[in-house]
């Protein structure tokens, strides 16, 4: 004799775990993006402490409009010359990194080498990747 109502349970309800897991990416994409954006913290001072130097590198954006950009930050010609003189007069083992787009016009990049060298950049390197599965 079987009683009614009572059918074996054969279904796990997920739906506190998907909750729970949509809980945990949110608490994971709020931490990392606090991480990469950096905190403020307010630094107690010491008479012995070391001032960090400034980078010594620069990169140097051309993106595949022939904008400029150095560190991010756009600039004309003009104002990239000023920067770099700038930096190289700080910093004179200055070492700048040129990254260009792959579809931007060749002149474009011959400019800004014209111009790294003109300048007197010490050492200049130009980004590349690597295709897929031409490892050395």
């Amino acid at each position: 004799m079987q009683v009614q109502g009572k059918k074996p349970y054969n279904e796990i309800n997920i739906t506190p775990l998907v909750d729970l897991t949509f809980v945990l990416l949110i608490i994971f994409i709020l931490l990392t993006t606090a991480a990469v954006q950096g905190i403020k913290v307010d630094l107690p001072s010491a008479s012995s402490a070391q001032t960090m130097n400034e980078p010594k590198s620069r990169v140097i954006a051309v993106s595949n409009d022939g904008t400029l950009s150095i560190d991010a930050v756009p600039v004309s010609m003009s104002e990239l010359e000023n920067e770099l003189r700038t930096s190289i007069a700080t910093t004179p083992d200055l070492a700048v990194i040129l990254r260009g787009d792959r579809t931007v016009q060749y002149d474009r990049v011959m400019q800004v080498l014209d111009l790294c060298s003109k300048v007197g950049v010490p050492s200049l390197g130009m980004a590349a990747t690597r295709p897929p599965g031409g490892g050395a």
